[in-house]
């Protein structure tokens, strides 16, 4: 208020002052100036409305009746009603991602949720910068460009490391990222707008502005084309070897900052390791194994306490109860169920392969898990529950002690072709009575089946064939499905393999007695 003039018109009042003074309120922070009339001054000066216009500063007139009081219990009313607004969409949101990461497929609709309240993008990055998912509105090239030299920038935080600075642009005033209690004031963003020459400073890449800085941050922000973009590394992986948590929006609020943080910490438990009591036990095991000890031995150290995950769905119409007779654990030690899985569709990228394969496995109720691309493989204790898991194919074997895994492992391979010929999402493998099987000895049946189909034995492709085509009653499209070849190379194999044995296929006998041998075999 007192600043130069006379009789309060403004007429005499010292331009270069008022410029100064506002100058130092937008350099505080200030988000508007409230200029009171009476008793001092009967207007407001036009120098100084004139230097708020030149620095972007918002300027009230405060008529002579309104009681300061009045002012300041009108701007906590508006602070309280935006915090309580703030403080319900996160709890809404929070409520949603860990709803969502207790999906059967979990880090795809953790990542669409916070997609969803973002109003961005979400995506998981390999360690190379390759997207192995990703949700909402995909950016365009500059943006996601960006974003990976961002995930470049980032490295994972120790659970005993205090948070490291953040990597961004050398802004005037602090950004959210810093400060999440308090979004930037209008003024600040009026002087980020209009930069003072004596503070610009060189355009700097983030990876170089990271590593002038000192230690590599934890996570790190950035601003293109009027675009926010973001970078988290999620916990328990390595410098530039870890998985990285990719975002981008047209805002930047404090409560998009603290929903972020949540996601990391969700995906991070979802992709990440961890060492518990049964992983040790696994792990002796393996060990165990390596050095010589019979399967026998170490068959308890693998049934672990690991269930499936809350929200793994049961289908309708699909086969859940285990097969008759599978107790965990008898005379000869624990009971195993073998699974082969094939993933359907194109799926996320292959290097997203292994967080499927997890995926999976924690729906299942396992950690024995064997991944190949889009093939797993994976051993369950016998009184596990197993139902049709979305996006993939099950194949279930009979119970099995551990010295018939391998006899299991077979009968879950034909069970899961059996499955892709029917194109339904789970078979098991059908025990039943032995039957005349039985009255064969192991040993002759055995010997029966090596000289019988001998002229194929060279050739495990024609014996795949037969064996599959027996199986599906002689379809040549469920055959070529289930193998994944075309009709006419199972007629062409089914010819050859006719021509190898001097056999009529179209003779029952035939057929049965060839069925017989391929069990044997």
């Amino acid at each position: 208020m007192h600043f130069p003039s006379a009789g309060g018109s403004g007429a005499r009042v010292d331009p270069a002052y008022l410029d100064r003074y506002v100058a130092r309120a937008v350099e505080a922070g200030a988000a508007a100036l409230g200029f009171g009339l009476a008793p001092v001054h009967h207007e407001t000066p036009r120098a100084l409305v004139e230097a708020c216009d030149r620095h972007g500063l918002p300027l009230v007139e405060v008529p002579p009746q309104t009681p300061f009081t009045a002012v300041a219990r009108a701007v906590w009313q508006a602070m309280a009603e935006a915090r309580h607004r703030e403080l319900r969409r996160v709890t809404e949101a929070q409520q949603s991602l860990a709803s969502a990461a207790a999906r059967p497929e979990p880090v795809p609709a953790v990542l669409r949720q916070l997609a969803h309240h973002l109003g961005g993008w979400a995506a998981l990055l390999a360690p190379g910068g390759g997207e192995l998912y990703g949700a909402g509105s995909r950016p365009g090239p500059a943006v996601r460009a960006a974003l990976s030299e961002l995930a470049r920038v980032v490295r994972p935080l120790a659970p005993t490391q205090p948070p490291a600075p953040h990597a961004t642009h050398a802004p005037a005033v602090p950004t959210p990222a810093d400060h999440p209690s308090a979004a930037p004031p209008p003024a600040a963003r009026s002087r980020a707008a209009h930069p003072q020459p004596a503070r610009a400073q060189p355009a700097r890449s983030p990876a170089a502005r990271a590593q002038a800085a000192g230690p590599a941050p934890s996570s790190a922000t950035d601003t293109v084309g009027g675009g926010h973009l973001a970078a988290y590394a999620l916990a328990g992986g390595v410098p530039g070897e870890g998985l990285v948590l990719a975002v981008s929006a047209g805002r930047r609020e404090p409560a998009d900052h603290a929903l972020t943080g949540v996601a990391t910490v969700l995906l991070s438990l979802l992709t990440g390791p961890y060492q518990g009591t049964a992983d040790t036990d696994r792990s002796a095991a393996l060990v165990r194994l390596l050095l010589g000890a019979r399967p026998e031995d170490v068959a308890n150290l693998l049934v672990g306490p690991v269930r499936p995950i809350a929200g793994a769905s049961t289908q309708a119409g699909t086969e859940t109860d285990p097969a008759p007779g599978t107790e965990r654990s008898g005379p000869a030690g624990p009971r195993w169920t073998v699974v082969h899985g094939h993933r359907r569709g194109s799926g996320p990228a292959r290097e997203a392969a292994p967080l499927a394969a997890a995926s999976l496995a924690a729906a299942l109720g396992t950690a024995l898990v064997d991944a190949d691309g889009d093939a797993v493989r994976a051993l369950l204790p016998a009184d596990r529950r197993i139902s049709a898991q979305p996006g993939w194919t099950l194949g279930v074997s009979g119970a099995a002690s551990t010295g018939e895994l391998a006899v299991a492992d077979a009968q879950a391979a034909g069970a899961l072709r059996r499955a892709v010929a029917n194109r339904s999402g789970l078979a098991r493998h059908r025990s039943g009575d032995a039957g005349v099987a039985a009255l064969v000895a192991p040993e002759e049946a055995r010997a029966h089946a090596r000289a019988r189909l001998e002229p194929l034995l060279d050739s495990p492709a024609l014996v795949e064939t037969l064996r599959s085509w027996l199986a599906l009653h002689g379809s040549w499209d469920r055959t070529a499905v289930a193998l994944e070849v075309h009709r006419n190379t199972v007629r062409q194999r089914i010819a050859r393999t006719a021509a190898l044995l001097d056999a009529d296929l179209d003779d029952p006998d035939t057929r049965m007695d060839l069925w017989f041998a391929l069990r044997w075999l």
